[in-house]
């Protein structure tokens, strides 16, 4: 029997699965989610997915596991998770107007095989008033969101007028890039 495993906390992760069609459990391991500042911005993603994944250390016969990272880039520079409140309204301040990418990284592995993917999606801010950033902060707290802020909020439904890419890669999880690998490793 094959058994899939998220190792993510992401309560967006676990809905983007569970609407995909599987059922799993969630397991996280702590990691220090710190990538070498040598690394290119692209490259930071598929670098702190795959350290949560080797925090697994081995998997049994049957498991696959999942484990992924989202990191948002303006200007060559990665804007992770906010520190605190005013990193939040750093961060959107400086998003605000522009344009972004957003890099979602996946590892999917079993006993046998390992899979890592990166996805982009290019994304653009509409110009936001400090009222409206700090609003958005106190009314949906995105402090676990990288770049500080969600797709799927308040802010996404008002602010962002257009994505190039996959909206579940800025979501958080490359859904139609992740399927086909679930499929053939758990062997449906």
């Amino acid at each position: 029997m094959n058994e899939l495993i998220l190792g993510s906390a992401s309560p967006r992760r676990r809905e983007l699965l569970r609407q995909m069609g599987f059922e799993f459990r969630v397991e996280v391991r702590e990691t220090p989610e710190i990538a070498s500042p040598e690394l290119a911005a692209e490259l930071v993603a598929e670098s702190i997915a795959m350290q949560k994944s080797e925090a697994f250390g081995t998997l049994s016969p049957g498991q696959t596991l999942i484990t992924s990272d989202t990191v948002v880039v303006l200007q060559h520079e990665v804007l992770g998770k906010p520190a605190d409140h005013a990193d939040a309204v750093q961060m959107l301040t400086r998003l605000q107007g522009h344009w972004h990418t957003v890099y979602t990284a996946v590892v999917v592995r079993n006993a046998e095989e390992t899979i890592a993917f990166t996805d982009a999606a290019r994304v653009h801010l509409l110009p936001m008033s400090q009222d409206q950033i700090l609003h958005y902060l106190e009314r949906d707290r995105p402090f676990d969101k990288a770049g500080s802020y969600g797709v799927q909020d308040w802010l996404g439904h008002n602010f962002i007028d257009c994505i190039e890419g996959s909206y579940f890669t800025v979501m958080g999880l490359p859904t139609a890039r992740l399927y086909p690998h679930l499929v053939r490793l758990l062997g449906r």
